[in-house]
C-alpha cells in the first residue's frame, strides 16, 4: 500500500509538473511579455532596493507600482523598493531628496504623487505615511486668480510660479486613488484638495475651437508641441496626445464621466487623432509616458474603442513589437528621460496591465 501511495503521488507530481510547463507555454504573448519586462526591472534593482537615481523617488515608485501589477512577484523585492520609497519620506509628508541649491525641493509634487499611487497600489505603505503624503500634495497646489490657480508644478516651492497639466494629472490621480484613506484620519480635519479649482486648470489649457479643439496642451506659458496663430490673430499653444489623456484622466479623477461635454470632446480629439505609432504632436518625444497615460486615462473612462479603435488590442501588439530582447523598453529620444530603460521599462508594463 505504501509504495501504491509513493507511485500515486510521484504520478499526480509529474502530471503537475507537466501541467505548469503546458501552461507557462500556453502563456499569452502579452502575460509574457510583463514576466520579461519584469524580470529585466528585477535585475536592474539595487541592493537597498532603489532604481536608477535614488535621489528620485518616483524612479523607484514606477518599478514598484509596475512589478506591483505584474503577478508572481517575490514580495520580498515589492517591499525593499516600498521601503527604500518610504525612506524618502519628509518631515513635510512629501517622497523627496531636497536640493535647496535648484531653488526647488527636489521635484517634490511629481515624487510624491507617484510615490503615493505606487506605494497605495502596491498596498506595502502603513497608512499614516500616505496620509501625511495627501496632506503634502494638497499644500502643493497653487490658490489665486490667475490661470495657474488649481494647478500643481514639480515643487511645492520654486523660483517661480509654475503649474503643468502633466503634474497636475499625477497629483489628482493620487487624490482621487487615495481617497478612502481618509477615513482612517484620527485627528484634524479631512485633508482634500479643491477638485473646482483644479478642474478649472484643466479647462482653461483644452482648445474650445480650431483643429485642435478638444485638446489639451501642457500649459499655457510653455509650448511644449509649438504654437499657433488663429484667424483673429491671436497666438496659442497646440494641444497634444499625451496632454489630452492627461486631461482626460484629471477630468474622471474629477468624477466626471464621459457623458460630460468636456469628457466627450477631450474623447473626440483622441479619436481624430488616433495612433499608437507616435505621441500627436510630439512624434517621439515622451513616447512611453504617452503609452502610460493613455491606459491609465482610458481604463479610468471606462472605454474599450477610440473610434472603431480598440486600444486595448492596438496598444499591447504594439508595445510587445518595441520590447527588446531582454525584456526591457527605452526610447532613443531622451527628452523626459526616456532613455532610461527603467523608466520605459515601468510605464510600459503599466500600460501592458491595463491591457489585461
Amino acid at each position: 500500500m505504501k509504495q501504491k501511495a509513493m507511485l500515486a503521488t510521484a504520478i499526480l507530481s509529474a502530471v503537475c509538473t507537466a501541467f505548469a510547463a503546458q501552461q507557462q507555454k500556453e502563456k499569452s504573448p502579452l502575460e509574457s511579455s510583463i514576466a520579461k519586462g519584469a524580470s529585466f526591472l528585477l535585475s536592474r534593482q539595487a541592493e537597498d532596493g532603489h532604481f536608477s537615481d535614488p535621489q528620485m523617488p518616483a524612479l523607484t515608485a514606477l518599478p514598484l507600482w509596475a512589478l506591483s501589477g505584474a503577478g508572481g512577484v517575490e514580495s520580498s523585492r515589492l517591499k525593499k523598493a516600498a521601503d527604500f520609497v518610504l525612506s524618502t519620506q519628509r518631515a513635510d509628508g512629501g517622497f523627496y531628496v531636497p536640493k535647496p541649491g535648484r531653488g526647488g525641493s527636489g521635484l517634490g509634487n511629481y515624487n510624491t504623487a507617484v510615490c503615493l499611487s505606487a506605494l497605495y497600489d502596491s498596498a506595502l505603505a502603513p497608512k499614516d505615511a500616505m496620509l501625511k503624503a495627501r496632506e503634502y500634495i494638497a499644500s502643493s497646489q497653487l490658490t489665486g486668480d490667475d490661470t495657474l490657480a488649481g494647478g500643481f508644478g514639480y515643487d511645492k516651492v520654486s523660483r517661480r510660479r509654475y503649474a503643468d497639466l502633466s503634474n497636475t494629472s499625477y497629483a489628482m490621480s493620487a487624490m482621487a486613488k487615495t481617497q478612502s484613506l481618509e477615513e482612517f484620519r484620527t485627528s484634524g480635519k479631512k485633508v482634500d484638495i479643491d477638485w473646482a479649482k483644479a478642474l478649472d486648470f484643466v479647462d482653461n489649457l483644452m482648445k474650445k475651437e480650431g483643429p485642435d479643439a478638444g485638446g489639451a496642451a501642457y500649459n499655457d506659458r510653455t509650448p511644449q508641441a509649438g504654437k499657433s496663430v488663429g484667424k483673429d490673430g491671436k497666438v496659442s499653444l497646440r494641444a497634444y496626445g499625451s496632454m489630452t489623456y492627461a486631461a482626460v484622466l484629471s477630468m474622471c479623477s474629477a468624477k466626471l464621466d464621459r457623458g460630460d461635454p468636456r469628457v466627450r470632446q477631450a474623447l473626440d480629439y483622441l479619436k481624430r487623432h488616433w495612433t499608437v505609432d507616435e505621441n500627436p504632436g510630439m512624434g517621439s518625444q515622451g513616447l512611453y509616458y504617452f503609452y502610460d497615460i493613455m491606459a491609465r486615462a482610458l481604463s479610468a473612462a471606462g472605454v474599450e474603442d477610440v473610434g472603431g479603435h480598440f486600444w486595448k488590442k492596438e496598444l499591447s501588439a504594439r508595445l510587445i513589437s518595441l520590447q527588446k530582447e531582454d525584456g526591457s523598453w527605452s526610447n532613443a529620444n531622451n527628452r523626459f528621460w526616456e532613455a532610461d530603460p527603467v523608466l520605459c521599462t515601468s510605464f510600459a508594463m503599466i500600460a501592458l496591465e491595463l491591457c489585461r
